[in-house]
């Protein structure tokens, strides 16, 4: 999907294509928040590596389960 950004005198503007399905533009909508909250985080790159970890720790210990027994899977 392309967009387009445009700065006025008192706004800018994000233009989606008129074909960009809901998810698209409910994708757009999701980054420019994800960006709005980053920009006032003080977290660490120590403290995201911690939370990456026990999410990835977390979603194995819930899902281990579907991998066992396919081929090339190793516990």
């Amino acid at each position: 999907m392309t967009y387009t950004i445009e700065r006025a005198d008192k706004e800018i503007l994000i233009k989606l294509p008129l074909g960009s399905t809901p998810k698209q533009v409910q994708n757009m909508l999701n980054l420019l928040r994800y960006l709005e909250l980053g920009q006032s985080n003080k977290i660490t790159q120590e403290q995201v590596d911690e939370l990456a970890k026990e999410t990835k720790e977390k979603w194995w210990g819930e899902n281990k389960h579907r991998f066992e027994g396919v081929d090339g899977f190793q516990n």
